[in-house]
């Protein structure tokens, strides 16, 4: 490779090697197109070294510590356990290496050149990558670009020692005693859990009416309620004012039903959403559109309003997933290599991992019915299945969305523990266009939490067999 003035060929260009990035560009290389990927960080973006992979580790881990603790109710009692949190973080990175070396191999196996630096646009044709010593110019045909998203700080808030983003969240190298966390969404809650399983006294406080908004109330209270069993303090429709710093510790004020209130803690998260990377490529020089928050544009290819350029993942409209941002990622490669494919995000699951776990697709009751769509909301609780009553996990259920007409399976939210994993069957079934017959009809194994997907299947067309109807 020559290094200079001289610019690199290549056929399509990827910024960015997170989960919309790298999947992109094995796709693209899978379709027979000379692929080069541009990363200024590491392999695997956020989401696998800052986000979804590490912070499910220390979830995973906080999980056995609380089991190990409270299993008296099957007979196993447990004395003097302890965390050696130095060895959760050494485990947690052991995660994230075995991933992000799984990235680079795939990338070499499939022949996807990779530079590390930043990227700039000189024209809708050109790149230059610099990194500390050089810069480089890159020629391509076609970009996709996946540069993802970075926590919003809030002037009032600024990040330090002791006020932390996510990334500071799950970098911590002790177990604090005292954890504010501002903003009760996805993120904050995830993390938030972690820290009170370890038994730290964590608040939460929330501007909205309701912690993790955009999921059903019944939903969410099952998660709040799990919360205050832990000790932990939920405080919505709160207003954060300020906080003071120390060597030791953060000083809060925050205001509720019209009373200020302040409280001390070890470190202070705020979490309250992120914000699109596209402020520093360029972007105007070739004039691809934005909204004012930065969002790019895009069609149902994830095309930009410049014909050779793509857009995909936390940048574009939609939810910030990184599922979604893989999605994407592949429908852009294929539409480069003159494929149909279209985006479609119907089938799209939400998932949060709280206690109990929530997960979403598709259509909720109340969605369905704003649309004008009769529906049977078909429910069946997990307090009726014999594979949740022996782990001892009952709290939760999973409602199945369903037209009333014919009974066209339009969405569904479960929350319960494997709810993670249980939506992937109710994704497919929207996806394939299944209705509730075709799961009720669909043997199940037993004893096992999938049984209850079908048995609200059973529900929906009117013969449930393990409750009254």
């Amino acid at each position: 490779m020559v290094v200079g003035d001289f610019p690199i060929e290549t056929d399509t260009l990827v910024i960015g090697a997170g989960p919309g990035g790298y999947v992109a560009a094995i796709r693209a290389a899978q379709l027979g197109q000379k692929v080069t990927v541009v990363e200024k960080g590491t392999l695997g973006g956020v989401c696998l070294n800052v986000g979804c992979i590490p912070s499910k580790a220390l979830i995973s881990a906080g999980h056995r510590y609380e089991t190990a603790k409270h299993s008296e109710d099957m007979g196993i009692k447990a004395d003097n356990v302890t965390v050696d949190f130095s060895k959760v973080q050494e485990f947690k990175a052991g995660v994230v290496k075995k991933l992000t070396g799984g990235v680079a191999g795939l990338l070499k196996g499939n022949k996807v050149d990779v530079v590390y630096g930043e990227a700039y646009f000189v024209d809708n044709e050109t790149v230059k990558v610099m990194d500390e010593t050089k810069s480089q110019t890159y020629k391509f045909k076609n970009v996709i670009i996946a540069t993802g998203s970075r926590p919003v700080e809030i002037p009032v808030f600024k990040y330090s020692k002791r006020v932390i983003d996510s990334t500071g969240a799950l970098n911590l190298q002790e177990i604090p005693k005292k954890l504010v966390v501002i903003g009760g969404g996805v993120i904050g809650i995830e993390l938030g859990s972690v820290y009170a399983n370890f038994g730290t006294e964590v608040t939460f406080i929330e501007a909205a009416d309701d912690i993790l908004a955009g999921f059903e109330k019944q939903m969410t209270s099952l998660v709040a309620r799990g919360l205050k069993k832990k000790g932990v303090e939920i405080f919505t429709k709160a207003s954060a004012k300020s906080v003071e710093e120390s060597e030791t510790g953060v000083k809060v004020t925050f205001e509720v039903k019209g009373e200020e209130k302040t409280i001390d803690a070890d470190y202070l998260l705020v979490s309250v959403g992120r914000r699109p990377n596209t402020d520093e490529l360029g972007l105007e020089q070739v004039g691809v559109e934005m909204t004012e928050r930065g969002i790019i544009k895009i069609d149902k290819q994830c095309r930009t309003n410049v014909s050779n350029i793509y857009a995909i993942g936390d940048i574009v409209e939609g939810p910030q997933l990184a599922h979604k941002a893989s999605y994407e990622g592949k429908i852009a490669a294929e539409a480069i290599a003159g494929e149909k494919a279209e985006i479609d995000y119907l089938g799209i699951p939400a998932v949060v991992f709280s206690e109990p776990e929530l997960a979403t697709v598709g259509y909720t009751e109340a969605q369905a019915k704003e649309e004008g769509l009769e529906v049977i909301a078909a429910k069946f609780p997990f307090a009726a299945n014999g594979r949740a009553l022996s782990l001892n996990d009952t709290d939760g259920f999973l409602k199945l969305i369903t037209l009333k007409e014919d009974g066209l399976v339009i969405g569904a939210q479960i929350a319960g523990p494997s709810a993670s994993d249980m939506i992937s069957e109710l994704s497919l079934a929207i996806e394939a266009g299944m209705t509730a017959e075709d799961i009720a009809m669909t043997i199940h194994a037993h004893p096992t939490l999938g049984e209850i997907t079908m048995e609200a299947a059973e529900v929906a067309i009117g013969s449930p067999i393990h409750i009254v109807k």
